[in-house]
């Protein structure tokens, strides 16, 4: 079921006053990501096309879209990434914590230390619980066993799987659910401390129960982590977003506080999306 668009007066000026409220907050809030005419290509295809998009420190901001409209590939672009993938070209800004991630002085290893992934698909290493959350201090070099027992116990507190894993860290990751392997993918990204998360897709492969576990730690983590999630469930979007933009054809239509997007959006393209006539 789609979220349909509203139109009338009083949901217009209900979504106006809730993003006024929304506005004042944000303008005390520091820009983590700050993208300026960033255009990538595939080869001869123009994936993203100049590209103008902020992104605040302590929010969740959803990137929604339909299929093969470069969601992935922007969110791959934040932590470079993309670059991974031959024949990609890029021109254009994409600043983080005011410093241009795309000048050749800039270190993809450093930016992937404060930048997390977590991919659509739960992908733990074929390791033991302990091993799959302390792989990424160890390779910062840490090998004292009483800090990283404190680390992987942080983490996944962090993730919300403790609990459900704590007389079991010896087992291997595979062992776990689905959702619980997602759980601990997030943990494995909390333990080398990122100050941002890039989540492609995070629950598409999950069934609802653990889609709603995950959705709140989203809630939870956005306490303390700039969040940037690709989604195709509009309701999601609405749930947990504070700001939410739309992607089409490689351009952003429209991005803005998530209330006015769902409710009194600018562009009409993005209201024919979000009432499920197209995508």
């Amino acid at each position: 079921m789609m979220i349909p668009a509203v139109n009338t007066q009083e949901s217009v000026q209900d979504a106006k006053t809730i993003d006024f409220a929304a506005r004042k907050q944000l303008e005390k809030k520091a820009v983590v990501y700050d993208t300026k005419d960033f255009n990538l290509w595939y080869g001869e295809t123009h994936a993203l096309q100049n590209i103008n998009l902020s992104i605040h420190e302590k929010e969740v901001t959803a990137i929604i879209g339909p299929s093969g409209c470069g969601k992935s590939t922007f969110i791959k672009s934040l932590n470079r990434m993309v670059e991974l993938t031959p024949g990609v070209r890029t021109n254009g800004v994409i600043s983080y914590q005011g410093k241009n991630i795309l000048d050749k002085s800039f270190q993809p290893e450093d930016l992937r230390t404060r930048v997390g992934m977590v991919f659509q698909k739960p992908n733990p290493f074929p390791k033991s619980i302990y091993e799959n959350v302390a792989y990424g201090p160890k390779i910062h070099g840490i090998r004292n066993k009483k800090v990283l027992d404190e680390i992987v116990e942080q983490s996944l507190r962090r993730a919300s799987i403790w609990d459900e894993v704590k007389d079991r860290l010896k087992e291997n990751a595979y062992g776990l659910s689905g959702g619980q392997q997602q759980r601990l993918c997030i943990a494995r990204c909390l333990a080398i401390e990122p100050e941002v998360i890039l989540m492609d897709e995070p629950t598409s492969a999950l069934d609802p129960k653990s889609t709603l576990r995950i959705e709140e730690l989203v809630q939870e983590l956005k306490k303390e982590y700039s969040i940037i999630m690709v989604t195709h469930n509009m309701q999601q979007a609405a749930r947990i977003s504070d700001q939410t933009a739309f992607f089409l054809n490689g351009e952003v239509v429209e991005c803005d506080r998530t209330d006015l997007v769902f409710h009194n959006p600018a562009d009409s393209r993005t209201e024919d999306y979000i009432a499920g006539r197209f995508g």
